[in-house]
């Protein structure tokens, strides 16, 4: 008689796929990010100070402002200045902590000229963003002093949707190359996948995700008629079979299903609304603390820095939250995968490669406070714990020939 099903010894089964060298790698990669979150937070402050202490782009305001009353001229001079300035300075940082320790750790083969190429074209992007953003935020403060910072909410929620729907268009095709994933199996389960749970399916593409980085992934990006299915090449070279693609697949079907653009841009809408009515009300002492000298108050584009260091300080400090909105639609994406699709053990082994860079059984506490996913290990158990439930009928023993 067979035994029964049971989804705690299947977890640890899963997990054990890795060895204990490799879980330790990973946990020392995990935790040892959470020092980089803080040390990152804690360079852009110090980039900060350096920029708002130089007095550069007081001058650079004055020097615009003296060519006639434009205040729009002189916001488009200081961000591009200030962008500019910040990333140059920021870049030792972001040698660590985005290319060697990534090096280090096995998860990524790109040489450093390559990685350091894709930082100017992400600098060219971050300055035409940055251009838009600020220009649009010191516009309302400008016109609605009282009230720039509700407006300035939901103009980023507008404008988080409008990127997230140009993005496949205008942004990825920079840094990687999607070509429409070959006619085969593969595909075609793909297609019949979309088709059943109303995704579109005439662009299922796989990228050269293995330029940038070593890790296991696919998505599901745009709208409004750009939204495509990508697979990176890392998937294949890592041996993923049907049913992992299922899993992963319908794990990213079911973001666009559900929703989750348009309901995380909300959920963060009301975080940077909090976010900007504190920096209306501490704008000053906080630019007093930086010795920002001959900035006139938060519509002034030269206390730019001063601006950035606070959202900086503000989204560390309320990181748990985002982490945790992301989190939960990570978790419905999983169900929606199982429900929609029945895959738990393609999941579970989808999830087991990406223990590499997501240590897979943190302390609750951990995970709530520094993880933007559920951990694999919690994932891996969800996927036993549904296949328990959801038992498949056993196929009937072959019969056997009479002699």
């Amino acid at each position: 008689m067979a035994q029964p099903f049971d989804p705690a010894a299947a977890t640890q089964a899963y997990l054990a796929i890795l060895t204990p060298a490799q879980h330790a790698k990973a946990t020392a990669y995990t935790q040892g990010g959470y020092w980089v979150l803080l040390w990152t937070a804690l360079v852009s402050v110090l980039v900060a100070l350096i920029v708002v202490r130089s007095g550069v782009l007081v001058r650079v305001r004055d020097r615009v402002e003296r060519q006639g009353p434009r205040p729009w001229r002189a916001v488009l001079a200081v961000v591009a200045v200030d962008t500019v300035l910040e990333a140059v300075l920021n870049l030792p940082w972001q040698v660590y902590a985005g290319w060697w320790r990534e090096k280090a750790y096995g998860l990524t083969s790109q040489a450093f000229w390559g990685w350091l190429g894709e930082q100017g074209i992400s600098l060219a992007v971050s300055v035409i963003m940055a251009l838009i953003m600020f220009g649009v935020l010191y516009w309302l403060i400008r016109r609605a002093p009282r009230l720039w910072w509700a407006l300035s909410a939901v103009g980023l929620v507008v404008g988080f949707v409008l990127l997230v729907a140009v993005q496949p268009l205008v942004i990825e095709p920079l840094f990687n190359s999607y070509k429409p994933a070959p006619a085969g199996p593969m595909r075609d389960e793909i297609v019949a996948m979309a088709k059943q749970v109303g995704v579109p399916y005439d662009k299922i593409l796989i990228y050269d995700g293995s330029k940038q980085s070593n890790r296991y992934s696919a998505n599901v990006s745009g709208m409004f008629g750009t939204a495509r299915v990508a697979m990176s090449d890392v998937m294949f070279k890592k041996d993923a079979d049907l049913s992992e693609v299922r899993g992963v697949v319908g794990h990213e079907m079911g973001h666009y299903v559900l929703h989750h653009i348009f309901k995380n841009a909300l959920a963060f809408g009301l975080v940077a609304l909090l976010g900007f009515f504190l920096i209306d009300r501490l704008f000053a002492p906080a630019s007093r603390l930086l010795g920002a000298r001959g900035v006139s108050g938060v519509s002034d584009p030269a206390g730019l820095p001063v601006l950035g260091a606070m959202i900086t300080v503000f989204m560390l400090l309320i990181s748990p939250v985002t982490n945790s909105i992301i989190r939960t639609s990570e978790g419905a994406a999983d169900r929606f995968s199982l429900e929609h699709f029945d895959e738990p053990d393609g999941l579970a082994k989808a999830l087991v490669k990406t223990i590499e860079y997501r240590a897979a059984s943190p302390s609750r506490l951990e995970e709530v406070l520094f993880y933007n996913h559920p951990s694999v290990g919690r994932r891996v158990r969800a996927a036993m714990d549904w296949k328990a439930a959801h038992p498949k009928p056993e196929a009937p023993p072959a019969a056997s020939n009479p002699s």
